[in-house]
């Protein structure tokens, strides 16, 4: 599995969301800026991730994107599964149930269906709010002197 950079960068674009969500509607243009992406590839994610129940949307002069939701509802897997598809390490495991013809005599199934219970529940047990914190922490911990 290979997390493509539609996938990181719409990370990187909710992790901005939520670090400036104090801040009111926030326009892709500033996204762009401080997360040095292109303001054109942020036009092509914000779809994917443009719902009532993750964004909210305020168009104008005063326009832009906030979070609909805190920070603690969106896991970094509710994020990838909504730009990368699915999260499952082989192709087999992307339905459920699985309709390989193979399934019932494969015997390296079990690895492949290990590995993709690791990745979701990896990736589903961080959340926005995780990454926040994990930031403010090293950041706390980065004494000068």
């Amino acid at each position: 599995m290979k997390i493509s950079t539609k996938g990181r960068y719409a990370l990187r674009l909710m992790l901005d969301l939520a670090e400036h969500r104090g801040d009111g509607f926030i326009a892709l243009k500033e996204i762009a800026q401080r997360q040095n992406i292109s303001k054109k590839y942020l036009e092509q994610i914000i779809p994917m991730l443009n719902t009532p129940e993750l964004l909210q949307t305020n168009r104008g002069f005063q326009g832009g994107y906030r979070l609909s939701q805190p920070p603690e509802y969106y896991t970094v897997g509710m994020i990838l599964r909504l730009t990368e598809g699915s999260l499952a390490p082989v192709a087999c495991l992307v339905q459920q149930p699985n309709t390989c013809e193979r399934a019932e005599n494969c015997p390296t199934l079990f690895i492949w269906e290990g590995l993709n219970k690791t990745i979701t529940q990896y990736l589903d047990s961080i959340t926005l709010q995780d990454i926040i914190d994990r930031q403010n922490e090293s950041y706390s911990n980065n004494y000068i002197i």
